[in-house]
């Protein structure tokens, strides 16, 4: 699969991302010489780990026939110490349905263990100064 980011030049750092039948804008705030038109790479990385989380989350409750009915992932970001090479995301999960507190521990630690976290380093510190939890 191929991802395609080409430069849109109506605005001075907008870009089109295109992956499949998708398309959107990313772009930069104007505190980085952006017009905020999209979202930026870092939004959309961080999203990206949220999205797998909850994805994770529906994929294996469907697959052990659990009842879960919602999924909520918040995602913050602690860029701070981005230029020593640390970058830090904390993630809150949100569940619903009529779980038991089984089914409820074993979703939490399957969202632990999502594709992208385990790609990262998991939730501490991994060689690529990503921390995650």
């Amino acid at each position: 699969m191929a991802i395609s980011v080409k430069r849109d030049q109506s605005g001075p750092m907008r870009h089109v991302v295109r992956i499949r039948a998708h398309s959107f804008v990313v772009d930069e705030p104007p505190a980085n010489g952006g017009e905020d038109s999209g979202p930026s790479p870092h939004d959309i990385y961080d999203a990206a780990l949220g999205a797998c989380k909850a994805l994770t989350l529906v994929w294996f409750a469907r697959r052990k026939g659990m009842p879960l009915e919602d999924v909520e992932v918040s995602v913050e970001r602690d860029d701070s110490q981005e230029r020593d090479g640390i970058y830090r995301l904390r993630t809150a999960l949100s569940i619903s349905g009529d779980l038991s507190d089984e089914q409820r521990q074993q979703l939490l630690a399957v969202a632990a263990r999502c594709p992208l976290h385990r790609h990262d380093g998991g939730a501490d510190q991994g060689g690529n100064g990503l921390e995650v939890s």
